[in-house]
């Protein structure tokens, strides 16, 4: 038996109903909190190594191989191994939310520094500024709008990550919901999951977008 695809009052009923209820916006700040935890966290770390990573050769050289061998694992796929070792609480939604957001953002910054045009670091260099000057006042900058790139990538994984995890393991979240939507065929209600997840995504990158406009008007000036 087909199913027909609910239209924009179907949606828009079941999008007041779960509002009035109080259950769309449980479920939207657990979703939230899952995605900034993890991808704060992703983000906090990878920016560090992704700068060791494209510095110093020898941080690459220790980094790089666990780096290009955890990129060709999806962190969908460590989520049952992450809910076996951490059980089925917070810790490991965050860390496979938190893995995506590193391994997106990581690689970005790496190949931010190593892309950095030698001639700038020379002609420092010839000046007779520090290393620690030179990574500060033309290393960050250069590398800026890598970073910013390799967040929007990564905050686009966190959300498709957080909505899987929380389908295997959860009693809350826009994930959760549209998973017990779907045991119930309740295709108004999985259609209000997809929007509001949409609407947010679209939101946070717009706003990633902007601040790498800003952060990066030195450039359009040159």
């Amino acid at each position: 038996m087909g199913l027909q695809i609910p239209g924009p009052p179907a949606v828009i009923l079941a999008l007041i109903e779960l509002a009035a209820a109080g259950t769309l916006f449980k479920d939207i700040a657990a979703s939230l909190m899952r995605v900034f935890s993890g991808f704060l966290l992703g983000t906090a770390l990878a920016i560090p190594v992704g700068f060791l990573m494209g510095w110093y050769t020898w941080a690459r050289g220790l980094f790089e191989p666990w780096v290009q061998f955890f990129r060709t694992i999806p962190p969908l796929a460590i989520i049952p191994l992450a809910i076996v070792l951490m059980g089925i609480g917070e810790q490991p939604k965050i860390f496979v939310i938190f893995l995506a957001s590193f391994l997106a953002c990581v690689i970005s910054t790496f190949q931010g520094v190593v892309q950095v045009d030698k001639t700038l670091l020379n002609a420092a260099r010839v000046l007779g500024a520090k290393d620690g000057t030179i990574f500060a006042r033309v290393v960050v900058p250069a590398s800026t709008p890598f970073i910013l790139v390799g967040m929007r990538v990564g905050l686009g994984s966190a959300w498709a990550t957080v909505v899987a995890a929380e389908l295997i393991a959860a009693q809350q979240g826009l994930g959760y919901r549209m998973q017990q939507a779907q045991i119930y065929y309740d295709l108004p209600t999985i259609f209000v999951g997809i929007l509001v997840i949409g609407i947010f995504g679209f939101v946070m990158d717009r706003t990633l977008l902007a601040i790498e406009a800003r952060a990066t008007q030195w450039q359009e000036r040159r």
